[in-house]
């Protein structure tokens, strides 16, 4: 049974989601500051987290930097009043795998963590497919058809990360701190030309890496 930890400093929001997540037979944890929901973190084993930006102590975009760097495998659903698109770019540069504005129905949240967790599940597997393309984690392949091609240990790092997040666009620095380290001094074309080397072997693929322009990169089906 999937552990899901609710940060949210409103009770009665936070009340609400918890009983409905239970319902759905969740185990829940709940928090109503950043500081106690990385309390709960470095305790429990947390396999998503529900998370406001307004909080106080921590806020959320402090808790999920915070997640980042750490480079927990946690995939996080930010809650927010504010429905900007700046708001939105800067929760998916720290990792957030989804975002929703508040006021929401609890059928779409419920909905939106079950596609989360099930897309997370998915990409922890010995193999996973999408389309006519297949990663091989224990051999450190590609198989694209009938093709298959070997992956260095960059490139693999870095198409796991990308195709855990299918559908999200990655920034720049995101991809770099998640597979280089976050000590990575090196020059940032190096992330460039590991694109592309991938890119040469997706060419026949149903999945493409498409480049966003001033952010970063994004793997989609075509």
């Amino acid at each position: 049974m999937p552990t899901i930890l609710v940060m949210d400093d409103d009770r009665r929001i936070n009340e609400f989601i918890t009983i409905a997540l239970e319902q759905e037979g969740f185990r829940v944890l709940s928090a109503l500051d950043g500081e106690q929901g990385l309390m709960l973190i470095e305790k429990e084993s947390v396999d998503l987290v529900v998370l406001d930006i307004m909080m106080p102590k921590i806020d959320g975009w402090e808790v999920a930097r915070y997640l980042q760097q750490l480079e927990l495998d946690m995939p996080v659903l930010m809650l927010s009043a504010k429905g900007q698109l700046e708001d939105k770019l800067q929760g998916f540069k720290l990792g957030i795998a989804d975002y929703l504005q508040k006021p929401f129905l609890i059928e779409e949240l419920v909905a939106r963590i079950h596609a989360i967790l099930s897309r997370y599940q998915k990409a922890m597997s010995h193999q996973q497919k999408i389309g006519d393309t297949t990663l091989d984690n224990d051999s450190s392949q590609i198989i694209v058809g009938n093709q298959r091609y070997s992956l260095p240990k960059k490139e693999l790092s870095l198409i796991q990360y990308l195709w855990q997040h299918i559908g999200q666009v990655l920034s720049r620095e995101q991809l770099l701190n998640r597979v280089w380290g976050l000590d990575f001094e090196g020059d940032g074309r190096t992330l460039d030309v590991h694109i592309k080397r991938l890119r040469d072997k997706l060419e026949l693929s149903d999945l493409q890496i498409i480049s966003v322009r001033g952010i970063g990169y994004k793997l989609e089906e075509k």
